[in-house]
């Protein structure tokens, strides 16, 4: 079953996020993220926050909804997911800070040790992106 918005309050996951360093870099990333998209945050599914959304389809013909920003708070590190895909920010993300990453995921165990600056325009851009009417044209295939 695809993931789908819930009616769930975002506050409530963050608030049980452990360990509370995990906790705080949520409540940081939520803040950021109402800042760069201007939305309220709501629950895709029981584990992400997003930020607005973008309609997708892949060349096997599967579409689907997803959040346009979004991130997750992860026992291990948060994860913020670029629909974009990471090699869009690679200059940005080469002064990012301590990070890992997969095609569209960015894993930050510690915010306090990456640039938020940085972070910032990333996610601007990565919104700007995925918000922009073309978009859906180029989502990754699958």
């Amino acid at each position: 079953m695809p993931t789908t918005w819930t009616d769930a309050d975002p506050l409530t996951l963050l608030a049980q996020v452990t360990p509370a360093g995990r906790r705080r870099d949520a409540q940081v990333l939520l803040d950021l993220m109402r800042e760069v998209t201007g939305l309220e945050p709501r629950m895709f599914g029981p584990s992400i926050v997003g930020f607005g959304e973008y309609a997708y389809q892949y060349a096997s013909g599967h579409s689907g909804i997803a959040p346009a920003a979004s991130f997750s708070p992860r026992k291990t590190a948060a994860v913020i997911y670029l629909a974009d895909g990471l090699e869009a920010h690679a200059s940005a993300l080469a002064k990012l800070g301590p990070h890992t990453g997969g095609t569209g995921c960015l894993y930050v165990k510690d915010l306090s040790k990456v640039d938020l600056d940085v972070l910032t325009r990333i996610l601007r851009a990565s919104f700007k992106t995925v918000t922009a009417k073309t978009f859906g044209k180029h989502a990754h295939q699958g």
